[in-house]
Order: C-alpha cells, then sequence, then structure tokens
C-alpha cells in the first residue's frame, strides 16, 4: 500500500500535467502523510536536498558549455573533425565529421541537448548541400549527441553522484564514461561509413595544409578547456567545482576575447538561460531529494531489492532486466528525474550483487540517454528535428539502425565492467 499511495500520487500529478519536479514533492507529501511524518520533515529534506557545496558543479558546467557552444566553438570544433577526416577521405566522411565534432564538444558542453543544437545548426544543412539525405544527416547529429551524457563533464553524472549521497565522486564517474563515449562514437562512426559505402554517399573533401594549421589552431583555444576541466582535476590543481569556476573565465575570455564572434549585448541572454536551466534542476534535485527521503522511510529500495533476488540470484539475469526496465522508464520520462529516482531504488540491488556502483552508473547514464532519443518524451529527438527541419515520423522510420548500434554498446558496458572501470583504476590512485 505504501508504494501505491507514493507512485500514485506521483503518477496521478503527471496525469494533471504537472511539473514533474512539482510532482515529486506532492508524491513525498502523501507518502509523508501516509505513514505519520509530519510535512516539516518533507521541507527539510527539500533544503537539505539542495544545500550541499557539490551543487555548484552543476551551474559551472552548464555556463562554461553554454558560452562556448553558442560563441563560434561549435563551428570551429567542425573544421578540425573535417580536417582529421580528410586526411584518408573516405566515404560518408561528412557524416564522420559530425561524430567527431559532437565528441570535442561533448568534451566541453555536457549536454546532448547544446550538442545536438550547436553541431546541428552547422552540419544538418552543410551534409545536406552536398548530397546526404536531411533525415540520415539529423538522425547522425542526434545519435552522435549520446556522447556527452557519458564523456567529461557530463551534467548527468554529477546528478548521478549527488543521487547517490555523494558517495560516489565526480572525478570517477567522469573518468568512467571516457571509454565508453568514444566508443559509442567509434561505433557510430562505423555504422555511418557503412551506410555511406551502400547508399554511395559522398566522400570527405582533404584540407590544404596552411589552411588546417589554422583551423587546429582556433579550435585548440576551445579544446583547453577539457585539459582544465579533466587535466586540472586529476593533477590535484583544483576540485571539480574550482574546475568548473576556472572553464567558465576561460569559456568566457576565448569566446569574447579571441573567437569575438558572440555579441556583448546577447550575454545577458545566455545567462538568463542558463540561470532558467539551473533552476530548473536545482528544484528537481530538491524535489526528488525528499521523494527519496520518503522512499527510504518505507524500507523501498530493501523491498525491491528482495523482489529482484526472487527472481533470479544472476546479476547478468538481474542486469539485463534492469536495463529493459530503464530503457522503457526512458522512453516515458526525462533523463535527471530517472537518476534521481531510480539510483536510490536500483543501486542497493546492484550492489548486493557485487555490481560497482561507478560501473552502474554507466549503465545508467547510457540506458537513460537513449531515452533522450525516443518518443514520446525524448527532448534530444526532438531538438534534432526542429534543428533539422524534419517530422519525428521520418526520423523514427531511418534511425533505426543507429537504435541497434547503441544497444550494442550498451551490451558492452554491461557486461565489461572493465570499460567503465579500468580507467577510474590507472588515473584515480
Amino acid at each position: 500500500m505504501d508504494l501505491f499511495i507514493l507512485l500514485g500520487t506521483l503518477f496521478l500529478c503527471f496525469a494533471l500535467g504537472m511539473p514533474i519536479s512539482y510532482s515529486l514533492g506532492f508524491g513525498a507529501l502523501a507518502g509523508a502523510l501516509w505513514i505519520g511524518i509530519p510535512p516539516e520533515a518533507v521541507m527539510l529534506q527539500i533544503s537539505n536536498g539542495i544545500s550541499k557545496v557539490a551543487m555548484l558543479t552543476i551551474p559551472f558546467f552548464v555556463l562554461a558549455g553554454a558560452i562556448m557552444a553558442e560563441g563560434g566553438m561549435a563551428r570551429r570544433l567542425v573544421g578540425l573533425a573535417n580536417v582529421i577526416v580528410g586526411l584518408v577521405r573516405v566515404r560518408g566522411g561528412l557524416s564522420a565529421v559530425n561524430i567527431i565534432a559532437t565528441t570535442f564538444l561533448s568534451g566541453i558542453s555536457g549536454s546532448s541537448v547544446a550538442d545536438t543544437s550547436a553541431i546541428g545548426s552547422v552540419l544538418i544543412p552543410q551534409m545536406e548541400r552536398v548530397g546526404y539525405p536531411r533525415v540520415f544527416a539529423t538522425n547522425v547529429t542526434i545519435s552522435g549527441s549520446l556522447q556527452a551524457i557519458l564523456v567529461p563533464p557530463s551534467h548527468n553524472a554529477v546528478i548521478y553522484s549527488l543521487a547517490t549521497g555523494g558517495t560516489i565522486s565526480i572525478i570517477s564517474l567522469f573518468m568512467a564514461g571516457v571509454i565508453p563515449g568514444l566508443l559509442l562514437g567509434f561505433s557510430l562512426i562505423l555504422l555511418c561509413i557503412f551506410i555511406a559505402y551502400r547508399d554511395g554517399h559522398p566522400k570527405g573533401d582533404s584540407v590544404p595544409f596552411h589552411e588546417a594549421v589554422k583551423i587546429s589552431v582556433e579550435a585548440g583555444w576551445g579544446l583547453i578547456t577539457i585539459v582544465i576541466i579533466v587535466g586540472g582535476i586529476l593533477f590535484g590543481i583544483f576540485t571539480a567545482i574550482e574546475a568548473g569556476a576556472v572553464a567558465c573565465v576561460w569559456a568566457f575570455f576565448v569566446t569574447m576575447f579571441i573567437y569575438r564572434d558572440y555579441r556583448w549585448r546577447d550575454l545577458p541572454e545566455l545567462v538568463h538561460r542558463t540561470l532558467k536551466t539551473v533552476a530548473m534542476v536545482m528544484t528537481l534535485i530538491a524535489m526528488a531529494s525528499s521523494f527519496g527521503y520518503i522512499m527510504a522511510l518505507m524500507q523501498m529500495p530493501a523491498k525491491i531489492t528482495m523482489f529482484f533476488l526472487t527472481i533470479s540470484q544472476n546479476k547478468y539475469v538481474i542486469l539485463m532486466l534492469i536495463n529493459f526496465m530503464l530503457l522503457v522508464l526512458g522512453c516515458l520520462m526525462d533523463m535527471a528525474p530517472l537518476i534521481l529516482i531510480c539510483t536510490p531504488i536500483l543501486l542497493p540491488v546492484v550492489m548486493k550483487l557485487g555490481v560497482d556502483p561507478v560501473h552502474f552508473g554507466m549503465i545508467m547514464l547510457l540506458n537513460l540517454g537513449i531515452g533522450l532519443l525516443t518518443p514520446p518524451v525524448g527532448s534530444v529527438l526532438f531538438v534534432g528535428c526542429a534543428v533539422g527541419k524534419v517530422k519525428i515520423e521520418e526520423v523514427m522510420r531511418g534511425i533505426w539502425p543507429f537504435y541497434a548500434v547503441m544497444f550494442a554498446v550498451l551490451m558492452l558496458v554491461t557486461f565489461i565492467p572493465a570499460l567503465s572501470l579500468w580507467l577510474p583504476s590507472v588515473v584515480i590512485r
């Protein structure tokens, strides 16, 4: 009955069209009243949920990513990727440029939506001009942007760390996402090349040496942001929070004084959009904290752990069941709230079976990231269709090979823990 009251209130609020964050808050209040907890305890938990210094990581990384994504970095990264691909002049080269440019931008923005918008606005029209179908170009763009969920500085990795109660370090999750993210990008490039040879897509163009040097130098200024974020943390120069702050200053300096593509009068609007994004995320985290608190009081994680263990004691069977469950949930709800809701429930289950929480974080991020590309609530899918100016129905008819590749990578990440755990074990001692 506890579960019915808690989740029933949550889904009732969903059905009434209430925002997810407030639905979580009302669900927590209903659950608290049902088990005899005063509402004041829920309010205190909402306050405590965002009263953590680690929360500062989110606004800093969001702002740094927004500045670089909108300040001309995307166009320069596309140029750099074009230089790299132009060395081999492979058929379907521009689709590979799309994936590689997104890989670079993912290491700066940490947001799939930002990558889709920035890279898509540059490359989708360009791919169409040289002979690629616009729907294919859109599918390449939205699929490639999934890398931002995994590679540092992933905002969702920070949210997962917070959902674990801060027991998993952000830098461990950052490092764990590098190999899965690159594996996903490489797999998508292979798919694009296969489709290019099958459908006769054009080859990539080589770039003259003097122009390649100029493009590489310009892109290098932005790529230093990745060095600041990852290198600074790894070498102990500053914490993840301080890395975000330094990245903001560097992104501002490069955008406004080196690239000078962004107008000063547009800066307040960018900061305003960033603040709106951060406010929504913080409200969501606060409400989810109270929801998780009530779930813990109801002993929900323990009950669900026992439920899964009655199905099977084999961790691979349980992981497969969890994967399918998350894939379905990812189609129905946005990623951040699912991380905040499911982590306290599922983490005890997998830890009971001996699964490393960092490894499980990568499974969850990749799994729910696929949900961003699926209807009816896939935010990246909608943004990609808007940028590409194509219908969702057209995109869905051609996206299945990309889904197959993403699912294959998900299975590799799920059943080969070393893909997630090797790099953290090497660089973090």
